[in-house]
């Protein structure tokens, strides 16, 4: 029988988790090959994944604090008579507004680390100080000092939108990182971690053997819970939540071939569905930067295309202030994830990403319709739901009509992003998105025109949208019956409502609605 532990939420201390009677999930024995394959190492991760207890774990692990280990993997596969000095930095704390805060920040830091080891500083800069602490501490322990940076990345994303605020603040964190490159003789082991993942030269000064295992799918679920972690540690805690549920909200966030790599769930969503019993976004609520909306919006994202992004692997370890590609920040930020690995010519890696979950999938919609011009309140939302839960296609049309009819002239002259060809179909997609059903895109580009499916309570949608430039052409409902794919859908018992919307661009409005049900096999070809 399963004994119920604490939940752990919010819970970054190894000691406490293993002295106070939590749940753990034990990560030491990726932890252990990692240590033993190299020295220098730098892991992206959402925020709020858990990476502040994985460098607490590696804190107490070199420290040698053996009675905290007992009955882990690793307790029986360490050498616990070396200890190592262990200096931990972390820039979750504040949001410095200038390099002298910033500046400030360090010191502030260093000089605690100094306090622990009772060494006391001769240089008066930042560099110099981090350079004394490194190497002082692996004389007075006889043993070279490890290094752990907590979200080495903080102050720079937290001035994204400031581009000249964060440069300076990359600069005096360039001054800080730097001094690893000649400390190598007084260093065992390396490890940043942080939700982007900032190039080497304009972050690191040449320090070139920082190994990054973002899309190493050794140690894809180093961070994260896996279905077997749910089902086992964890099991005392499910009865009374549905178990598909929570896999199809909470799971699905990979870092490598979903083919060789298996999916895990945020620890802070799991958590918390097992504190308060009841399913709400709340990683994406707590964890979203508000920058990434905005500059998605303002870049004219093509939402449908979320469901199915492709990019290269050097695109998704691209990111600086000046040069930040959409695909590297959605990947980097959680909102979408890997779903295919393709290598096409030796050497070219082809990532397509897509959303992780119903959660991400849902809010990132929800939090994108205002950005195009769409207040996608409770009640449009209940209008779309109950339009849905009736199977009034009708009602479903009147309502589309209305959603677009809605949005002010005003708002198209005074947004850019209205100008793009793809806003059309992202205010449509996402508005279903948004409500939280299941919808499937078929086919999706910037040209204006989505397929899409939307899946519920028994009955398929398959929809055709296309904009035309000023009159109705009537033409969108006799596409959705010329396509073969629309046959695929037979067979599931379900009736199969076609629905064709043709959009004006001039007129920027809903200009046609057509629909029809089949029911039957035998009825295509002749309805």
């Amino acid at each position: 029988m399963n004994l119920r532990f604490k939940i752990p939420f919010g819970v970054q201390s190894f000691e406490q988790i293993r002295t106070d009677g939590y749940y753990y999930v034990d990560k030491t024995e990726l932890i252990q090959r990692l240590t033993e394959s190299g020295s220098y190492f730098f892991l992206n991760r959402p925020k709020c994944f858990g990476k502040s207890l994985l460098l607490d774990t590696l804190k107490s692990l070199f420290e040698g604090r053996e009675a905290l280990f007992r009955g882990l993997y690793i307790h029986d596969h360490w050498d616990w008579s070396i200890q190592h000095p262990v200096i931990r930095l972390s820039f979750s704390n504040g949001v410095p507004r200038s390099r002298e805060e910033l500046d400030e920040r360090i010191h502030d830091m260093l000089n605690t680390e100094a306090r622990l080891f009772n060494l006391t500083f001769t240089s008066q800069s930042i560099a110099g100080r981090f350079r004394e602490l490194i190497q002082n501490a692996h004389e007075l322990y006889d043993q070279r000092a490890v290094v752990l940076i907590d979200e080495y990345d903080r102050p720079i994303l937290d001035n994204f939108t400031e581009p000249q605020r964060a440069r300076e603040l990359r600069d005096g964190l360039n001054n800080l990182y730097s001094v690893l490159k000649d400390a190598d003789p007084h260093l065992h082991f390396v490890l940043l971690t942080g939700v982007s993942q900032f190039s080497t030269a304009s972050l690191f000064s040449g320090l070139n053997n920082l190994n990054d295992i973002t899309l190493n799918r050794e140690y894809a679920t180093i961070c994260g819970y896996t279905d077997e972690d749910i089902n086992t540690i964890f099991a005392p805690e499910l009865p009374g939540l549905n178990r598909v549920d929570i896999r199809r909200w909470y799971n699905g966030y990979r870092w490598g071939d979903p083919s060789a790599t298996p999916a895990v769930y945020n620890p802070f969503d799991v958590l918390l569905l097992l504190q308060k019993r009841e399913f709400h976004p709340y990683w994406f609520e707590s964890a979203t930067p508000t920058f990434l909306v905005e500059l998605l919006a303002e870049r004219g994202i093509f939402t449908p295309q979320l469901e199915r992004l492709q990019s290269e692997a050097s695109l998704l370890g691209r990111f600086d202030v000046d040069d930040t590609s959409s695909e590297a920040l959605l990947f980097q930020t959680g909102c979408l994830t890997v779903h295919r690995v393709e290598q096409p010519l030796t050497g070219y890696w082809l990532y397509t990403l897509g959303y992780p979950n119903q959660e991400v999938k849902t809010s990132l919609n929800r939090a994108l319709l205002p950005k195009l011009g769409i207040h996608d309140g409770p009640q449009q939302r209940l209008s779309l739901f109950k339009a849905l839960k009736d199977h009034n296609v009708d009602a479903l049309g009147a309502h589309i009509k209305g959603l677009f009819a809605s949005l002010p002239h005003e708002w198209y002259r005074n947004n850019p992003i209205a100008q793009y060809e793809g806003h059309y179909a992202s205010v449509f997609y996402s508005h279903f998105a948004a409500l939280g059903v299941d919808v499937t895109v078929e086919d999706a580009s910037s040209t204006g025109w989505v397929d899409m499916t939307v899946d519920f309570d028994g009955h398929l949608h398959i929809f055709e949208f296309k904009v035309v430039e000023q009159a109705p052409e009537g033409k969108a409902l006799q596409q959705l019956r010329d396509k073969e794919y629309t046959a695929k859908y037979f067979g599931h018992g379900k009736p199969i409502h076609l629905v064709g919307f043709e959009f004006s661009r001039e007129q920027r409005a809903v200009v046609a609605f057509e629909w029809e049900t089949l029911r039957e096999v035998e009825e295509w070809g002749r309805t």
